[in-house]
């Protein structure tokens, strides 16, 4: 164990057995993800408990059960250290070898008591040293089917899938089993994934595997239509290029929302008529409408769904700033701050265009949309002077203006 994850775990006990009473530590095992991050050495997110006590002795201990709909029973507390304990109800301590052998991978399927004795059934250690992701049992993905996109958000965090596990996942046709099981815990998997160091893992294993298509068509259907004309996206196809987006911008940016938009920036082109192909007219107002249905549809917070509508939107003027007005620009840039976009729709463009920073007088615009009326010179009087509709106009001109002292200003002499 790495000297980091022993001083971690050594503070972890420690905790816990402030939890509980010290007659009940013997039947208190630290299992699961908690186990595997302490081997690792990584910093401590939520506890995951098994405990042989009875439901009384958890209250008292201040946990509490909750019974979801479709996952097991299990206890919570919170601790000001930790946040979230996760507790698991055994029967008895011989049971936690039954406990462990039914989760999902070996890497998560070793215990530790609370005097540090590892406890490794399965040799998940072994796995872990090689990062291998393997099924705990044949069982593994049948008893519940959401652990497939559990291990595609595994490689994505870095982690490889072994031979025996992928075979398990080809073995069979899933899509019958994902009738039953809520789209919002398959975008659970989707945003983890998407924070991940390797989102585009995720994305390419449900590919591979033929694995979600009910859960995300578009993914599926991008592979048949093309990027656009090969001259400008010589990788071909729509799925090539958005993965392609995808990883690039997740080299400069670890939010899951700018990486789920830059995956979906082109969702707009899914609604060209193939008679149309290679080209994809008004495919970004296409984006614009389809983003918050696509969204709603995953049950997606609705910052996801707007994000990625103005960026399906906005994303075509960045790709071609330098032919843009400055009247254009500057209502672009408007429009990106509206849609809380102004620091992810660069990052966006410059991915898919496979460059490097953001456009031209970008910052400098920004600064000038967010001045407000007074700052641009305009006295209150005249604004309330002139008719509703036409004030609109009024500002404009005036951070047109503005921009174009800015940009004398800094031109250089000569």
């Amino acid at each position: 164990m790495h000297s980091k994850g022993r001083t971690i775990l050594n503070s972890t006990i420690e905790i816990i057995r402030q939890v509980f009473p010290p007659h009940c530590h013997r039947l208190v095992f630290l299992v699961g993800g908690s186990v595997r991050d302490h081997l690792l050495g990584r910093e401590i997110r939520d506890i995951d408990l098994a405990a042989a006590l009875a439901p009384a002795q958890l209250r008292a201990a201040g946990f509490r059960l909750v019974e979801g709909k479709s996952t097991d029973p299990i206890w919570f507390a919170s601790n000001p250290s930790f946040g979230t304990i996760e507790l698991t109800a055994l029967a008895d301590t011989p049971l936690l070898d039954a406990d462990l052998v039914r989760r999902d991978f070996t890497v998560n399927a070793m215990a530790m008591d609370l005097s540090g004795r590892l406890i490794d059934p399965l040799g998940g250690r072994g796995d872990l040293e090689a990062g291998l992701l393997r099924a705990c049992t044949k069982r593994t993905f049948a008893d519940d089917p959401l652990r497939i996109f559990r291990a595609f958000r595994f490689e994505a965090d870095g982690w490889r899938l072994s031979d025996d596990t992928g075979e398990l996942i080809r073995s069979q046709d899933w899509s019958g089993s994902f009738e039953t099981i809520p789209v919002e815990r398959f975008s659970r998997e989707m945003v983890k994934a998407l924070s991940a160091p390797h989102p585009e893992r995720f994305f390419r294993d449900m590919l591979e595997y033929g694995v979600g298509r009910q859960y995300l068509p578009e993914l599926f259907r991008m592979g048949g239509v093309p990027a656009g004309p090969l001259a400008h996206h010589p990788e071909g196809d729509l799925c090539t290029h958005s993965l392609q987006v995808l990883e690039r911008l997740s080299s400069h940016s670890d939010s899951p929302l700018a990486r789920f938009c830059a995956l979906f920036h082109d969702i707009g082109k899914l609604a060209t008529d193939p008679s149309e192909y290679p080209a994809h007219h008004r495919h970004c107002l296409s984006g614009f409408d389809m983003a918050r249905p696509f969204n709603h549809r995953l049950r997606l917070p609705a910052a996801f769904g707007t994000a990625l509508a103005w960026t399906s939107l906005l994303h075509g003027h960045l790709n071609r700033w330098s032919e843009l007005r400055d009247s254009t620009r500057i209502t672009t840039v408007e429009k990106a701050v509206k849609g809380g976009i102004a620091g992810i729709l660069p990052l966006v463009s410059a991915a898919d265009k496979g460059a490097e920073g953001e456009p031209a007088d970008w910052t400098e615009i920004m600064r000038i949309v967010r001045m407000n009326t007074t700052r641009l010179g305009i006295e209150p009087d005249r604004l309330t002077s002139i008719p509703a509709p036409q004030r609109p106009d009024l500002i404009l001109q005036r951070r047109i203006e503005y921009l174009r002292r800015h940009r004398c200003a800094n031109q250089p002499e000569g």
